[in-house]
């Protein structure tokens, strides 16, 4: 499993929330979250930085589409499809 950082940089506002990175799977980040208990992850790319949010529902909702397989990575979510927000 992926460790986490307990305080990585930020850029701009650092939202509260668990931080996990783009190269996590879909299925460990909803695994993350649910643990936490949160309603979004913030996301953080390979320096640490936060890059994004991801909502619950956004990764339910991919974990439902038909496209889904197990190796479907939080990098692999686009802003344009759902609350997965960039913040660069």
């Amino acid at each position: 499993m992926t460790s986490l950082p307990t305080q990585a940089p930020t850029r701009g506002a650092d939202p509260a929330g668990p931080r996990v990175w783009l190269t996590m799977t879909v299925e460990v980040a909803l695994s993350v979250m649910a643990a936490a208990r949160a309603a979004h992850l913030v996301v953080c790319d390979e320096d640490g930085l936060r890059v994004g949010l991801v909502t619950r529902a956004r990764l339910t909702a991919v974990r439902d589409g038909a496209g889904y397989t197990d190796r479907v990575r939080l990098s692999d979510l686009t802003e344009g499809h759902g609350p997965f927000v960039l913040s660069r």
